[in-house]
């Protein structure tokens, strides 16, 4: 098993990496292959762990929108992705009750859609946008993984008090305050390379990091309540993307927050 998540990173993430180094087409390609993906997953995670035709549309809607945002009309994909996500929902609960779990009536299916596909338009600015949008994306990148190997080494290591045994059992607060310092070192190290403010590098990580740990406790508790434990099997040994970027999805959000805020300031 532990071979086996080892060469599925040593073989995707190089990939993952250089499409982001390159840019243009390459990254664009990603991106979208992902939204496609990720809409997959998380229609079978919304159904229970088997993909249904409402998922369809769930797919359609996260391609579309990072499709006609990379054409350069943001509010059009925005439009997109809400109306697909709107019409997926209510394509999902008008099944016949015996069709679809217990839950989907509700509107975790459309919430879920609407917080992928802008995580995947955030995504697309930060690379794009800025003019240090690739140097950004990698220290992003650098923050999250750090959380999660400084989470998962503090909380072995210390223990004591978990941060939500409901949801997550494993995690512990040492293992929260080991992430958000792992974040915080990134931020050092990335001020030294890049010539950048070390203080908003290394506050604006480990903030990051607990807003990454947020979202991985974010798709621990859909996963839970819809009664499945991993989102697919489409990455050995590491279960779907969903549960790889879960934490990844809420930091570009914040960053992109704070980033195009800080643009539109200037």
């Amino acid at each position: 098993m532990l071979l086996t998540r080892v060469l599925s990173a040593v073989v995707l993430a190089p990939l993952v990496l250089l499409a982001i180094w390159l840019g243009g087409p390459w990254f664009a390609g990603l991106v979208v292959l992902a939204a496609g993906l990720m809409g997959w997953e998380w229609a079978r995670l919304c159904n229970g762990g088997a993909f249904a035709w409402p998922g369809g549309l769930v797919v359609a809607a996260l391609v579309a929108a990072t499709a006609v945002f990379l054409l350069g009309h943001a509010a059009a994909a925005a439009a997109i992705l809400v109306a697909g996500a709107a019409l997926a929902q209510v394509a999902g609960a008008a099944r016949p009750r015996r069709e679809q779990p217990r839950r989907l009536h509700d509107v975790t299916l459309l919430v879920g859609v609407v917080y992928i596909g802008l995580a995947c338009l955030a995504f697309l600015w930060l690379r794009g946008v800025p003019a240090d949008g690739r140097d950004l994306v990698f220290w992003l990148l650098a923050v999250v993984w750090a959380t999660d190997t400084g989470a998962y080494f503090a909380g072995r290591a210390i223990g004591g008090p978990r941060l939500a045994p409901r949801i997550s059992p494993n995690k512990t607060w040492a293992g929260l305050i080991g992430g958000a310092l792992a974040a915080g070192l990134v931020g050092v190290a990335a001020a030294g390379l890049l010539g950048r403010d070390a203080m908003l590098l290394v506050v604006g990580g480990m903030v990051l990091a607990v807003v990454a740990q947020g979202g991985d406790l974010l798709e621990s508790w859909c996963k839970r309540r819809f009664g499945v434990k991993d989102s697919s099997h489409i990455i050995p040994g590491h279960g779907g993307i969903l549960d790889r970027v879960d934490g990844l999805l809420a930091a570009l959000l914040v960053a992109f927050l704070y980033f195009w805020a800080v643009k539109e300031l200037i």
